[in-house]
């Protein structure tokens, strides 16, 4: 049947909606695809659930394919499941709890592994029943500090996650590569750059991880890639270490006053006024070691301040310290973090003094000293003498200190080195659209699922998690497709294959464009039928290039003549035509 827009639940807006951050956000309100509800929050109106519908079929189709079943888990769940893997606590204030009236708690799921894990253990036994893959299309909840972006970073959000399973590693490389290769088939359907990226795994915990990113600059993904192949998210980037350096000839450190340094720029200032120059002819920010203290909230509550070694031109990533530190909440120390350690002197913090180590592993502090890769045996820095207004000279790795362990949360950079050895990467941004995780036995073995071998052993199940951000999705594909005038969708995706407008108030230009609408919905496309009596043309094309189906028939003043324009609005281009061509070219 024909949609006609007289009868269709579809107002369209004139103005901006004042929250607007991104285009995808502005143009789908605008364009009555969704309402917003609260902060993260949105109603999803007829237009905007066609196209979700649509995206979901195309996974659909290539998760039939690739061998995966789908069911449906409610969102609101018991805590228990949670509470065995840990993640009722690990996730934070990310995730909604809720009590129901006899005081049981729940959650509003932010993801499903605990309860797949649980349906295949109730119902499968033995090898013989896998390996298995199922999936779902369901909505997520997760307590966003900062809802923002419309549909891109939301509080509630729909996905697809598939969780495979196996009883041997060989099995869930398969079927984790047979996931893998769905999720390019999909996102090529949908015309849809992307970047594979390894990536970190987060509180999902698991082995091998990689992240489909669709390079955008609007992206909140940061990631690098080189031109031998090597890509990965800024947060599982790992800094290749130099080879350590023979320092059984070095001098020993040389403690100096430098009065008004304590920050690296003026630090360096002061080395290439009052020490002698370096063997490069000048001291840079590269040959100083930055020590930034960082305070970890466990989740137990406890507090915990430890000490990180950077090399002096680089930063902190607060991205990086979440994951390398996770799951505590990683913060700058504070003033009154300084004054209950002492030992600390803010501006001029090091590993050592000449009164003995103070920090690593030979401190008594009870401080940890963690440093960068970088930092390997035999290099020498300038850094702090942990004295008011001194620094020292000469310090030299695995020689004057040692350091409690390694850590990756300095910035990366455009020219660094790729850990495969594939050459420089450069830095791009990127939104997720789709993660594919080997979660290995975690879940398995915190909730008991077993199956017997070929042997008759009891064997714990290895699983595989593959997500895909359908909203995200459908936001991306509007940041991608508009102009001036409003939405341009893909084809694959756009809610209805043809939008006809009967144009003026001639009865034969209505009367025609009723039948072609009828014929055209008669040759298999869905037809959208602007047949509003009393709105105005330029209205009602207005409206037709702010919905955004890509092909527009106009019917009007050549009806008489049988003559119709087609518009497309993906090139731009307009045509008069006869009507039967018209129907031909909209139905090949």
């Amino acid at each position: 049947m024909v949609t006609r827009l007289s009868h269709y639940f579809l107002r369209t807006l004139r103005e901006d909606p004042a929250d607007a951050e991104v285009t995808s956000h502005r143009l789908l309100v605008r364009a009555g695809y969704i309402r917003r509800q609260a902060p993260g929050v949105f109603a999803w109106l007829p237009l905007g659930l066609r196209v979700k519908g649509k995206i979901e079929a195309i996974i659909r189709d290539e998760m039939a394919a690739a061998g995966a079943y789908e069911v449906h888990f409610p969102a609101l769940l018991p805590r228990e499941p949670y509470e065995i893997t840990g993640r009722w606590e690990e996730y934070g204030d990310a995730l909604f709890r809720l009590q129901d009236r006899k005081g049981a708690d729940y959650l509003l799921a932010p993801t499903h592994e605990e309860v797949f894990t649980l349906l295949v253990k109730d119902l499968y036994s033995s090898y013989k029943d896998l390996p298995l893959t199922i999936y779902q299309i369901q909505d997520k909840y997760r307590d966003e500090a900062r809802p923002r972006a419309g549909l891109l970073r939301g509080r509630e959000f729909t996905m697809k996650d598939a969780y495979s399973f196996d009883y041997t590693d060989m099995g869930l490389e398969a079927s984790y590569q047979a996931q893998r290769d769905a999720y390019e088939r999909i996102f090529t359907r949908l015309g849809l750059e992307y970047a594979i990226v390894h990536a970190d795994a987060g509180a999902m915990g698991g082995s091998r991880s990689e992240e489909f990113l669709h390079p955008t600059p609007v992206g909140e993904d940061t990631f690098v890639r080189s031109e031998g192949g090597y890509a990965a998210n800024v947060e599982a980037y790992t800094t290749p270490a130099p080879e350590p350096i023979p320092f059984d000839d070095a001098p020993a450190p040389v403690i100096y006053d430098s009065p008004g340094t304590p920050t690296i720029a003026t630090l360096v200032a002061h080395a290439n006024e009052h020490l002698p120059a370096p063997a490069e002819g000048v001291w840079s920010a590269a040959h100083t070691l930055k020590n930034v203290v960082l305070a970890l909230t466990h989740l137990d509550g406890a507090r915990e301040l430890v000490v990180v070694g950077i090399p002096g031109d680089r930063d902190i990533d607060d991205k990086r310290a979440e994951v390398a530190f996770a799951p505590a909440e990683v913060t700058a120390a504070t003033e009154e973090d300084f004054a209950r350690h002492p030992l600390l002197v803010k501006g001029y913090i090091g590993p050592w003094s000449a009164e003995g180590a103070v920090l690593g592993e030979e401190s008594a502090s009870g401080i940890r000293y963690l440093v960068d890769p970088r930092v390997v045996d035999g290099t020498a820095w300038i850094t702090g003498a942990n004295v008011h207004e001194k620094h020292v000279r000469g310090l030299i790795a695995g020689r004057d200190f040692t350091a409690d362990g390694i850590v990756e949360v300095a910035d990366v950079r455009d020219g660094d080195p790729s850990p495969d050895g594939s050459g420089p990467v450069a830095l791009a941004r990127g939104m997720e659209i789709g993660h594919v995780f080997q979660l290995g036995r975690k879940y398995a073995d915190a909730l008991g699922l077993k199956v017997l071998d070929e042997n008759g052993k009891l064997v714990t199940v290895t699983m595989g998690s593959y997500g895909i951000g359908v909203t995200r999705i459908l936001a991306i594909l509007a940041e991608l497709g508009n102009d001036d005038k409003g939405l341009i969708w893909p084809a694959t995706v756009a809610p209805f294959d043809v939008h006809v407008v009967a144009a003026g108030r001639d009865a034969a230009a209505f009367e025609l464009a009723a039948r072609v609408s009828a014929e055209l919905e008669t040759a298999g496309l869905d037809v959208l039928y602007d047949d509003r009596p009393k709105v105005s043309p330029g209205v009602k094309f207005g409206d037709a290039e702010l919905v955004g189906i890509p092909r527009i028939l106009v019917v009007g003043r050549g009806a008489a003549d049988g003559l119709v324009e087609l518009w497309d609005r993906r090139t731009g281009e307009r045509e008069t035509m006869a009507v039967a061509d018209a129907i031909e070219a909209l139905s090949t």
